[in-house]
């Protein structure tokens, strides 16, 4: 908590409810940011004192949990509520806008103290949490500048957004009814690229880029950015789940040969020819189609069965797939003749994009995969209760900051709760 050592805050235990205000308590109380804090203070030196660099940071995180679009809808806010006032740590009148103005722009030259400060509470979210990073969720987020856009000629005078760029994402997909569909999103802006607990639906890992960038390179960077940052979470987590745009053939050999994590991704149909599905090498009566979905084909019939998954082994590096009419009581013509009644073995080297360590093909796959929804519901969060989908944010420096601190936020109210004993409320952002 940012201390106001000059003032004499009111005993909370004589307070019979602080009501909303009970989520700004949380954060103050819970908020590791005491080495920050020393860092800003040591900033300023002995300038003038008129607003602590403690009561401006309680009223920038104020605005956060509080959800104003604007600074002048917090400072409305701080004039006409002394409780907040007094949580905050002003003695005397609100600082006009240009107070924050000024602080935001130090914040930016401490951009990796806000990291530390994110790290630190992932941190101290496992410690409470010991099973937390074991099911990992990664996706990223289109976050729309402020500004309308840009010209190559503009340069920068604050009103206009030069470091953020074009986005645009493809989503595609088949409805109830077989008929294919499309969606095409486009944005000026930024992309957030998350990496969360899948499990507890918290932030890990983060990055903010311009909105062009793409998510496959991206999600390289961030797994690089763990590895150097927060190389504990990738030697305890198991599984990664991400959508289609993270199905690359490297990405997933770098994900289950450098960190052991089985990853769960999506696939895209790269397959040019027009057959369904292939044989498998080796194998003159197994096909398999771009799902990973393996068939046997009776050798008396030609009639195609979808083998039963039969597990992976981790020494072998294999899928194991065995005999439907065997271990699920089909009645198959050619089952005596037929050479893979034994089951059989495919080497995830046979096509590392399609054969992962969890079989495509199973339940197992399916379960994992849902978890995906856990990024999808933390970025609806940003947008709802941290107010991203109406902001006032321009530039990357600030951007950066911007959604450093939410997601702070986000992990600090979840761990107050926990040390509060209010679990139940963990991932609630607006419950009092």
């Amino acid at each position: 908590m940012a201390i106001i050592p000059q003032l004499k805050l009111f005993a909370w235990n004589e307070i019979e409810t602080l009501g909303d205000m009970e989520r700004l308590r949380l954060v103050l109380e819970h908020m590791p940011d005491e080495d920050l804090m020393k860092a800003l203070e040591r900033k300023r030196g002995k300038g003038r004192n008129d607003y602590p660099v403690r009561a401006v940071w309680n009223f920038l995180l104020a605005g956060i949990v509080f959800q104003h679009s604007s600074i002048e809808s917090l400072r409305r806010e701080l004039k006409r509520n002394a409780q907040l006032r007094d949580m905050c740590g002003f003695a005397g009148e609100v600082p006009p806008a240009w107070v924050y103005t000024r602080f935001m722009k130090t914040l930016f030259a401490h951009t990796s103290m806000v990291d530390d400060l994110f790290e630190n509470l992932v941190q101290q979210i496992r410690e409470v949490l010991p099973d937390s990073g074991r099911h990992l969720a990664m996706d990223s987020k289109a976050i729309s500048s402020f500004a309308k856009g840009k010209n190559r000629n503009e340069a920068a005078d604050g009103r206009r957004d030069t470091d953020a760029d074009y986005g645009r994402k493809e989503y595609r997909g088949v409805d109830k009814d077989g008929k294919p569909w499309e969606k095409i999103v486009k944005w000026f802006g930024y992309k957030l690229h998350l990496v969360v607990d899948a499990t507890y639906e918290l932030p890990v890992a983060f990055k903010v880029t311009k909105a062009s960038a793409a998510d496959i390179s991206e999600g390289h960077a961030l797994l690089n950015q763990m590895q150097e940052r927060q190389s504990e979470i990738l030697e305890v987590a198991e599984t990664l789940a991400a959508d289609r745009g993270y199905d690359d053939t490297k990405f997933i050999i770098k994900c289950w040969d450098e960190y052991k994590i089985k990853p769960v991704i999506d696939i895209r149909n790269m397959w040019k020819d027009p057959d369904r599905t292939r044989v498998l090498e080796g194998r003159e009566n197994v096909v398999y189609d771009y799902k990973g979905t393996v068939y046997c084909v009776c050798p008396q019939t030609g009639k195609q069965r979808e083998m039963t998954n039969g597990g992976f082994e981790k020494g072998r590096n294999t899928l194991k797939k065995l005999c439907p009419a065997k271990h699920m009581g089909i009645e198959c013509a050619g089952q005596a003749q037929c050479p893979v009644k034994q089951g059989i073995r495919i080497p995830l080297a046979m096509d590392r994009r399609i054969f992962t360590p969890i079989d495509r093909a199973s339940y197992k796959w399916e379960k994992e995969y849902d978890k995906r929804t856990a990024v999808e519901r933390v970025n609806s969060r940003l947008d709802v209760s941290f107010g991203f989908e109406l902001h006032t944010i321009r530039g990357m420096a600030k951007m950066k900051v911007r959604c450093g601190l939410a997601l702070c936020v986000m992990l600090v109210m979840a761990l107050g709760r926990i040390k509060e004993k209010q679990v139940a409320k963990m991932r609630s952002l607006v419950a009092a």
